[in-house]
């Protein structure tokens, strides 16, 4: 095949495979040990072999998870936007990096553009943007930031000989906090997770005593992260609570809104879930989740610092990439970035951006929250079926009722039974010891329909498997 042929027939295959995507099983599942055989990936290749290649796509195709069938309703994401795709392949063929103006001039003004549009969005001021590769290192950079600007001397001098520093978060934050407490020499012991109340919002009383036992202690508060949408329950943290703290005590106020940060395109939705967010000192938002961008797609905003990145990140020798000369029009966006290489993620969001809109994207968001106020109604109206706690926003936790003693046990194996019958990918996670099953309603091709089904298929189920008990 020439470079011709092969585009031809990958379009073609894509065709193919976008068109059955919810159609049937979300997945044709094996083993382990069975999909290896299957796939015979030991087998020697054929170099130059056109054809060998398109039997390994075709293979891959066949048995990955159709993360655009309805019954995925697994991650924070699922099937991407086709505005986003068409930016994927783009960057692929272009396969350059976002360091400089000069190797990358468009996605260059395409993602300070979108900075912009982003800050004035979130109604940040005088401030800064990143994109990252997710909210994971966000949430780092962020905690970097906050570390730097705290005490001066540490970028030079590092930790050794001075005051402890002493990050706050609450208990059902993001693992990632953890991450980069460890990473960034804090501690994780200096990483104090604060006690949330039932709608898993910290609880600002409790975080008030934990900093006075900080500052008591001879330690330095210097971060406090409000989650915008926890991973489990999605739970939000009052950002306008912790405002009055932050003034006080002087820490940077962080919002990971990875998950739940898409509720600021929704004036209804910013009030409900989001109000204060833009006196915070930072925000991350993953575009690739609640959005439908493909993956990874990230955003971290600085509020009222320009250069604070850059002031942060920036070390060593850099001259034979960055130099003077390159920023006497624009600034590149490398020295401010974690990462040396970067990859071009600016023209997925832009394109979706300009094809969706605000107003598209926020009816998306919309839709969602009501699709799982619809599931919880289910829910409530089964005699067979239990809320394990109450639904805040866009997370709906929970499971099939049996005797407590049993409970998790069961509902481990009938959310297993589900997914290798390639009948439904629903989530799992722990809540005080109990397992609960984590519904996300995030395919913006899903109805009320598809969710009858999803809860139809899991009592049948779960009956089912009663029955064998």
């Amino acid at each position: 095949m020439n470079d011709q042929q092969v585009f031809a027939h990958l379009l073609k295959v894509i065709d193919e495979y976008c068109t059955g995507q919810r159609d049937g099983q979300f997945l044709d599942y094996h083993s382990p040990a069975g999909l290896r055989g299957i796939l015979g990936l030991e087998q020697p290749g054929k170099p130059g072999d056109w054809q060998e290649i398109f039997a390994w796509v075709e293979k891959y195709l066949a048995y990955s998870v159709k993360t655009n069938h309805p019954m995925f309703v697994n991650r924070m994401w699922v099937g991407a936007n086709l505005p986003a795709i068409v930016g994927e392949i783009i960057t692929a063929i272009t396969n350059a990096s976002a360091c400089t103006f000069e190797s990358a001039p468009v996605s260059t003004l395409m993602e300070k553009y979108m900075f912009q549009e982003m800050l004035d969005l979130v109604g940040f001021k005088d401030g800064e943007g990143q994109m990252t590769t997710g909210s994971s290192n966000a949430n780092m950079i962020a905690m970097m930031a906050a570390r730097n600007f705290a005490d001066r001397p540490i970028k030079s001098s590092g930790l050794f000989g001075r005051r402890r520093l002493f990050a706050f978060v609450g208990a059902d934050a993001h693992y990632s906090m953890d991450r980069a407490a460890n990473i960034l020499g804090i501690g994780l012991n200096q990483l104090i997770k604060v006690s949330v109340d039932q709608q898993g919002a910290m609880l600002t009383t409790e975080l008030e005593r934990a900093i006075n036992r900080a500052v008591q202690g001879g330690g330095l508060p210097f971060f406090v992260a409000a989650t915008a949408g926890t991973t489990v329950r999605g739970g939000y943290d009052r950002i306008d609570a912790l405002l009055p703290l932050r003034d006080t005590y002087g820490f940077w106020l962080h919002v990971d809104g990875a998950w739940g940060g898409s509720a600021v395109l929704s004036g209804s939705l910013r009030q409900q879930y989001l109000q204060g967010l833009e006196d915070a000192d930072s925000f991350t938002w993953d575009f690739h989740k609640m959005l439908g961008s493909t993956l990874m797609c990230n955003i971290l905003l600085i509020n009222k610092r320009r250069q604070a990145l850059a002031t942060a990140l920036s070390a060593g020798d850099g001259s034979y990439l960055f130099r003077s000369e390159n920023t006497a029009e624009i600034e590149d966006l490398g020295p401010a970035s974690l990462q040396c290489g970067r990859r071009v993620d600016s023209l997925k969001w832009f394109l979706d951006w300009k094809f969706y809109g605000r107003e598209g994207l926020a009816a998306r968001v919309e839709k969602s929250l009501e699709l799982c106020v619809y599931a919880e109604e289910i829910v409530n109206r089964s005699v067979e079926l239990e809320l394990v706690v109450p639904r805040t926003s866009f997370n709906l936790c929970f499971r099939f009722k049996v005797p407590e003693e049993e409970s998790n046990a069961f509902n481990l194996a009938l959310r297993t039974r589900l997914y290798e019958e390639g009948t439904t990918l629903v989530g799992v996670a722990y809540i005080k010891g109990k397992l609960v099953m984590r519904l996300l309603v995030l395919n913006p091709a899903a109805e009320r329909a598809d969710l009858d089904m999803f809860f139809r298929n899991l009592i049948a189920k779960g009956r089912e498997l009663r029955q064998e008990a």
